[in-house]
């Protein structure tokens, strides 16, 4: 991000080092087949012109930048985004299930966090099955929810929403555990001095203290439930979605559509975690914080 001073060097110093990584990488992996052509050609063409035509394929095996950019600006602003070849569109549609994911799985994480904090028995027996959930990979994991929920008549957004749920819902039940447990022995000590009851020790006491935990929570939970969204969408054979146009573009081989995709949901994503942390701010700000 920017630094404090405005001085954007190092972000762009960071940038531009990652683009001209980039090029090189695509110039090595394309040069094979441009080289083939030539050869098959009976051509022998100078150095200029293999790099040239390397940075130009139509279907490479690791396209360039501006390639990537053209086809992002193509697929958003030159379709009309009810078009089912609009980015927008598809994008949309997975940010659909991302939200309401996210809102499942921090609201399900909240709630564990506070029952694993005031119940011994919940600890003991909730917690080592939070964490033993994450250790079952989802890509093998959804295609199982999905035919599950098929079954029972629940498609479309719901299936992918609840895979999303399933991937955010650990950092926040986890965070807020942490969070919730933040008060030191002599605050708590204090509290019961005052005759405080155990709601008013959560509201008073605990949730102020679990604030620093929990918009880092949110921010990796809500990375997560995009990454949910379009794991959803693989198994499915979804028509719409960015895991939609990343499956097409697998069929088809269409590397340049496949990053224009990737590129879009990593946009997405910090989208996503740059409005949590503005949310952290304002919220910080209205429990006094110091800027």
């Amino acid at each position: 991000m920017i630094r404090p001073d405005g001085s954007i060097l190092p972000v762009f110093t960071v940038v531009a080092a990652i683009v001209l990584v980039w090029y090189v990488a695509a110039v090595m992996l394309n040069l094979s087949w441009v080289r083939d052509q030539a050869e098959r050609a009976g051509q022998e063409p100078g150095f200029v012109e293999l790099v040239s035509e390397t940075l130009a394929q139509d279907r490479p095996r690791l396209p360039a930048p501006h390639q990537v950019a053209i086809e992002v600006w193509n697929t958003t602003v030159e379709k009309k985004i009810t078009s089912k070849r609009s980015l927008v569109f598809h994008g949309w549609v997975t940010l659909s299930a991302t939200l309401l994911g996210f809102a499942f799985g921090a609201g399900l994480g909240m709630l564990l966090a506070v029952a694993i904090v005031h119940d011994r028995a919940t600890d003991l027996s909730v917690m080592p099955l939070v964490i033993a959930s994450q250790t079952i990979p989802i890509l093998a994991l959804a295609p199982m929810i999905i035919v599950v929920l098929n079954a029972v008549g629940l498609s479309g957004l719901i299936p992918k929403a609840i895979i999303s749920a399933y991937l955010s819902f650990f950092p926040v039940a986890v965070g807020m555990v942490s969070g919730f447990r933040s008060p030191a022995q002599h605050e708590l000590d204090l509290m019961k001095t005052y005759n405080a009851s155990r709601t008013q020790l959560f509201w008073k006491l605990r949730v102020p203290a679990s604030m620093p935990f929990l918009f880092p929570s949110l921010k990796v939970a809500i990375a997560a439930s995009l990454v949910g969204a379009i794991v959803g969408e693989l198994p499915t054979g979804a028509v719409a979605g960015l895991g939609a146009r990343l499956l097409a573009g697998s069929y088809y081989g269409q590397t340049i559509q496949i990053w224009s995709a990737l590129l879009v949901a990593a946009a997405m994503a910090a989208a996503l975690v740059t409005l949590v942390g503005g949310a952290e701010r304002l919220t910080r700000r209205a429990m006094g914080a110091r800027p």
